[in-house]
């Protein structure tokens, strides 16, 4: 009979404690570093900002009383409604207009490239006021279009549509062109390769990718056209702006009015941005860049 070695036949239980790793006295420790500096630094900042708020808050002179009782007067609504009316058009009208200069742009005709690109770089070249100046003056040199008095058929709002609208499709025609160039040539390629048609290639695969690149700067265009709007109380236009001008030119309060202009242009511009956010996020998404 084979015999059996004793330790086998011992009875389980638990094992012995591993003996703790004995750590290198040698090793380096990590320490993190302490940023003093910066810690200093947004301190101060906040101070300073906390006593600017402040002074603003208790100065008497800013008539915080008079803002609120103008802040949601029905002149000031009617003001503010018409600059969010001409904010719309514009945009609409401009990207209509500044799509097709960008179609004309990267046009094989040279000629119609030509026309485009100058078109594109006289509105860019000429400051927005002197055009508005000049649509509101045209009367004198086209008395009658069409048959019609030109005081009678461009009024105030039209000439600021009309002005505010080709000077904004120059910069639109100039961001769906970057668009639709930031996409890949390949892709157009292989979708020509595979058959589709012009406008299936255009709908499929040019547009969803050219939107990442054009969200953005629309983005920032509309903004800039809600408060360039604010240039349209030089013609007459009863926005915003002009709405606030009427009353403290009445009441002599002029910085409690401006104040209700100002922060009717902050709520407005900081919900376009909020929207902004969301529309580039859609736009972005499989790119990891719409976290």
């Amino acid at each position: 009979m084979s015999s059996v070695p004793l330790d086998t036949l011992a009875a389980p239980g638990p094992k012995p404690a591993a003996a703790p790793a004995k750590t290198d006295p040698a090793a380096p420790v990590v320490v993190p570093a302490r940023r003093t500096g910066q810690w200093t630094a947004a301190g101060v900042v906040l101070v300073l900002l906390g006593l600017g708020l402040v002074s603003v808050v208790r100065n008497d002179a800013f008539q915080w009383d008079v803002v609120a009782r103008y802040f949601t007067s029905a002149s000031v609504l009617r003001g503010l409604g018409l600059t969010l009316w001409l904010t719309a058009a514009v945009m609409v009208l401009g990207f209509a207009l500044g799509t097709l200069l960008a179609a004309l742009r990267l046009s094989a005709n040279p000629v119609l490239r030509a026309v485009a690109w100058g078109y594109v770089w006289f509105f860019r070249s000429t400051p927005i006021l002197v055009q508005l100046l000049f649509w509101f003056n045209i009367g004198m040199l086209y008395p009658r279009i069409l048959g019609v008095s030109t005081v009678d058929l461009l009024g105030p709002v039209a000439v600021a549509v009309l002005g505010l609208t080709l000077h904004e499709a120059a910069y639109a025609a100039e961001v769906v062109r970057g668009g639709v160039l930031s996409v890949d040539r390949g892709q157009i390629e292989a979708a020509q390769a595979l058959g589709l048609g012009r406008r299936r290639r255009f709908t499929r695969i040019v547009l969803p990718q050219a939107m990442r690149a054009i969200v953005p700067p629309a983005g920032n265009m509309l903004i800039g056209t809600l408060k360039g709007t604010s240039i349209v109380s030089v013609i007459a236009v009863q926005d915003l702006l002009y709405s606030t001008q009427l009353v403290y030119h009445r009441t002599y309060e002029v910085i409690p009015l401006l104040l209700v202009a100002t922060l009717w242009y902050v709520a407005v511009t900081s919900v376009l941005g909020i929207g902004q956010h969301y529309v580039e996020k859609r736009y972005a998404r499989g790119t990891g860049a719409g976290r």
